[in-house]
């Protein structure tokens, strides 16, 4: 292939070359001297291997930013223009200067240099001790592929693994991690994925010229190898219990798999000492599939005595949890979301006492909960709990009383759930809890009827497929509804009738009966900042963050 053929491949095609023809040239004879210039032309052609696509990207980006102005201009929206002219001029700016990639090249001619203890990129440049204090978080963030899309829960969960953050007296290990990632971000070196308006970011890229210099700080070649960590990266994986560095494993973090086979006897003495099993669903899409050829493996499982975080997500084939996994005394983390075909969870959980999260979200065949969640009381995150057909269930939401450590908590009223009166009215003593979701599968308007009462501190409420017409049918203090308000699907029809609320981020989504007038939101929500409206009857998208209340 000539360079000029194709300019998006012309360096990753010179350093080919380049490498082919160091071989060849080792075959003849080395020479230290030379092998240290082609060295140096190796780390220039590294460190610009991406310019072509970031500035095709950057071109892109602007001719964005210019043609939504544009389209105010032509549509004579003042309105728009006078809020947003300091952001729109801002984001022209910043794009126009984004064009170039500005590179950075060391001149020294110290071969050394290039594992300096400073990382430069765009027009921004990290000091010795701030670098310093990231360099493990940036490490670990490397396992990922380039150029993907990383959740902000996935490299929390990272860094709690490598006990790079952990719980103290005053902070969980989660609200650590987040204050390192808004770190990372005022840094410049992950960028957030999404909406520049939300003030929540879930999700963030590493820049491309980012993760090069990160790959030459940290050895060009084997970066993020970890002897103790197995990462699975062919589509399809046979685990046999054998790893031939022979060396005892103590991470398996499932980087590209989709199809998974364990053979029998695949638990051997070097897992002896595994604390990590990710074989689920880290990738953003949903729509990443990951398949096990049998859930006969999970049996073998009860010998993993020091397994503390086992991911499952998003696994098809995965019929039943079987007993063993609940003997699974120093696990921390199971992770069950997405298992669209599970059915059934062990019969009793409490032995598992080590538990602080346990995700069973988003698995619609379950048929009920297990014994001895309440007992569970290191819990600080539960998702999914389902309220089902069972009169006799063998806990309910009031038994969560005793989980003085929950922080998070999402509730699942199945169909035909066996509700009761006073089913809710026990959160309202749920002093820790911060994030509460409700989300209905029964669609009747009469599960929209059941007194909901939340407690003081919560931040953030979101209600999933809300079979009522207002809020007032289920919530009795509206003076209680947190700062943060999310409603997703469901028969709403009315959301201005509940006196003014404190809400500053408001989220409405898929709510085909429902009718607002989103510049008159402010009458309704004091000290709003932040709203996003996703195909609600009248509108097919509005977002907006206020700089001044209404």
């Amino acid at each position: 292939m000539s360079i000029r053929t194709n300019k998006m491949k012309a360096v990753g095609v010179l350093m080919k070359q380049l490498t082919t023809s160091m071989r060849k040239f080792h075959e003849k004879g080395r020479d230290e001297s030379f092998d240290g210039e082609l060295k140096k032309l190796w780390l220039v052609l590294n460190k610009i291997k991406d310019v072509f696509v970031e500035v095709k990207k950057n071109e892109e980006k602007l001719l964005d930013t210019l043609a939504e102005v544009h389209d105010h201009l032509r549509r004579l929206d003042r309105r728009k223009l006078h809020q947003d002219m300091h952001s729109i001029c801002k984001s022209i700016k910043d794009s126009a200067l984004a064009l170039l990639p500005m590179l950075v090249f060391d001149d020294s001619n110290k071969e050394e240099d290039h594992r300096g203890d400073k990382i430069s990129h765009s027009q921004h440049e990290i000091s010795s001790g701030d670098f310093n204090s990231i360099r493990g978080y940036l490490r670990s963030l490397l396992i990922f592929p380039p150029n993907v899309v990383i959740r902000k829960r996935n490299a929390i969960n990272l860094w709690i693994w490598e006990r790079l953050i952990k719980n103290t007296e005053d902070k969980t290990a989660e609200e650590s991690g987040e204050d390192v990632l808004a770190n990372l971000l005022k840094l410049e070196v992950i960028v957030r994925y999404g909406s520049r308006k939300d003030p929540t970011v879930n999700k963030f890229k590493i820049p491309p010229q980012v993760r090069s210099q990160l790959k030459i700080y940290f050895d060009k070649d084997l970066e993020h190898t970890n002897p103790s960590r197995l990462l699975l990266e062919l589509k399809k994986v046979t685990v046999d219990g054998v790893d031939k560095r022979n060396v005892n494993l103590v991470d398996i973090f499932n980087i590209g798999a989709s199809y998974l086979n364990f053979r029998p006897q695949w638990v051997t003495d070097q897992f002896k000492n595994l604390e990590v099993l990710h074989l689920g669903r880290w990738q953003d899409s949903p729509l990443h599939h990951i398949e096990v050829g049998s859930e006969e493996f999970l049996r073998e499982m009860r010998t993993l005595k020091q397994l503390k975080y086992l991911s499952l997500r998003g696994i098809s084939r995965i019929f039943e949890l079987p007993s063993s996994i609940a003997k699974l005394e120093s696990l921390l983390i199971l992770d069950l979301k997405a298992c669209h075909n599970l059915e059934r969870l062990p019969d009793d959980v409490s032995s598992m006492k080590s538990l602080t999260h346990l995700i069973m979200s988003e698995c619609c065949l379950l048929e009920g909960m297990p014994k001895g969640i309440e007992k569970l009381t290191n819990l600080q995150v539960l998702k999914g709990f389902l309220i089902s057909t069972s009169e006799n269930t063998p806990c309910r939401i009031s038994d969560l009383g005793n989980l003085k450590k929950l922080r998070r908590l999402s509730i699942n009223i199945g169909r035909e759930a066996m509700m009761r009166d006073n089913e809710f009215e026990s959160l309202k003593n749920f002093s820790a809890l911060k994030h509460l979701k409700i989300s209905w599968s029964a669609s009747h308007p009469r599960y929209a009827k059941f007194p909901i009462y939340l407690p003081a501190d919560l931040r953030k409420l979101h209600l999933e497929c809300f079979p009522g017409k207002s809020l007032r049918e289920c919530f009795q203090i509206f003076k209680m509804i947190p700062p943060e308000l999310h409603i997703t699907g469901g028969k709403l029809e009315i959301i201005h009738d509940m006196g003014l609320l404190n809400v500053k981020i408001l989220r409405l989504k898929y709510l085909k009966q429902l009718k607002v007038n989103i510049y008159n939101l402010g009458a309704f929500f004091v000290g709003l900042k932040y709203v996003e409206i996703i195909q609600i009857s009248n509108h097919s998208y509005f977002e907006h963050f206020y700089d001044l209340n209404f």
